[in-house]
């Protein structure tokens, strides 16, 4: 059966900007390579560095929030599958693709985990240590709802999937891990990478509309930069990331080699030329995006636990995990310094991309898992009868709410 795919963006796609651009990039082209049909929608306005889809044969269209459009577009596409970028496009979306699109196959990609992001988030802006209990939360309430009201959830940590399973009592047979799909690192480009002395500075690098990139920044201007410039004054951090705002330029501060760029315009490529890459990222979920590139880039890293959760299972970090402020400094001058230590944590990422994050150990299997439901979706529905109760309720609900939304907006134009 020749496959139609409606994806539903948040946004448009911007890999050059986000972990979350780079993994519907990621998804997209692994759609492509089974010469499936795709159109890419989205409600929001173009923007100045999105990635043009329509490039690579994906087709493009605007939609419109709260208006029966939607569904005539919809009907006329007829999508043998729907996915959903984030949960809150679930709730916008989901209830017509239910209604106008019954059979068509419903996948949330959750991004992250934003119950437990915001949960943990919460925990560290109040300054308490975060516990079980806070995940329990309306956000909850509402990613939950959408979870089990879809055929499929993505999910992109092993973490997020036992919390799920084990707080929430999530059935397994609509969670599904998909990590970040990579290129293997072969031999030819680990010997492209330049080489340790070839290396100089620290880089932070990350979209500044994303609150634990903000935080990890300010933690390192207040606590852990001092430190490190005290002991290595000739070298600089660089600052890079999407979207900054006055107050991240603010931090620029040359006489402490504390040194903010805004976007870079090759990520890549300001990645390879550092010698690490500090990610003290405080609260959190998902798979950092950063950390994936650092790895790709043959750059070790400083990472924080929550940093590195679920990211390298059993297999030694590309680098050192510390917490503390003064713990992370001295291991941020320690593999800067150190060669041979330097070089064991660049294999050490080589492996976990190799091992965990190959497109070629997990696409394969993905497009299978995606056929076989596809072949079984009424047992499949039946068996999740607590998503069709979250269904049938949202069809009696969101959907007249959106009904006097949009009547109202026809009043008002």
């Amino acid at each position: 059966m020749q496959q139609k795919i409606l994806i539903i963006g948040f946004v448009w796609p911007e890999p050059n900007s986000s972990g979350a651009g780079t993994r519907m990039i990621q998804l997209i082209e692994l759609f492509l390579e089974q010469q499936w049909e795709i159109t890419f929608a989205s409600a929001v306005a173009d923007s100045e560095f999105m990635f043009d889809v329509t490039s690579i044969g994906v087709k493009k269209v605007a939609i419109a929030l709260n208006d029966s459009s939607f569904d005539a577009f919809l009907k006329d596409l007829n999508p043998t599958i729907v996915l959903f970028d984030r949960f809150i496009v679930e709730e916008q979306f989901g209830w017509r693709v239910a209604e106008n699109c019954p059979n068509a196959l419903r996948i949330l990609d959750t991004i992250d985990l934003h119950t437990l992001r915001l949960a943990r988030q919460k925990a560290s802006k109040e300054r308490k240590k975060f516990q079980t209990s806070d995940l329990f939360s309306d956000t909850a309430k509402r990613e939950i709802a959408s979870i089990l009201r879809c055929d499929i959830s993505l999910l992109i940590s092993e973490i997020e999937i036992e919390i799920l399973q084990k707080n929430f009592k999530i059935d397994p047979k609509i969670l599904y891990y998909l990590p970040f799909l990579v290129d293997t690192i072969d031999e030819k480009t680990i010997e492209n990478f330049p080489k340790f002395h070839e290396r100089k500075d620290f880089i932070f690098i990350g979209n500044f509309l994303h609150e634990p990139n903000w935080n990890a920044v300010q933690f390192l201007k207040e606590s852990i930069w001092p430190f490190i410039h005290e002991q290595l004054p000739e070298v600089s951090l660089l600052i890079y990331g999407a979207y900054p705002s006055q107050k991240v330029f603010q931090l620029h501060k040359p006489d402490e080699r504390f040194l903010v760029f805004g976007r870079a315009d090759n990520a890549a490529e300001v990645v390879k030329k550092a010698r690490i890459v500090l990610a003290p990222v405080r609260f959190g979920a998902g798979a950092k995006g950063k950390l994936i590139e650092a790895m790709q880039c043959g750059t070790p890293s400083i990472a924080t636990t929550i940093g590195a959760e679920s990211m390298h299972g059993n297999l030694p970090w590309n680098g050192i995990i510390a917490d503390d402020a003064q713990d992370i400094a001295k291991a941020a001058i320690q593999l800067y310094q150190e060669e041979a230590l330097w070089h064991e944590a660049q294999q050490n990422g080589i492996e976990i991309i190799n091992q965990r994050y190959s497109k070629s150990l997990f696409g394969f299997d993905f497009i299978n898992h995606i056929l076989s439901i596809q072949g079984i979706i009424e047992q499949h529905r039946m068996d999740n009868f607590m998503g069709a109760i979250l269904l049938h309720h949202t069809l009696s609900s969101t959907k007249y709410m959106s009904r006097w939304i949009e009547e109202k907006n026809k009043k008002l134009t």
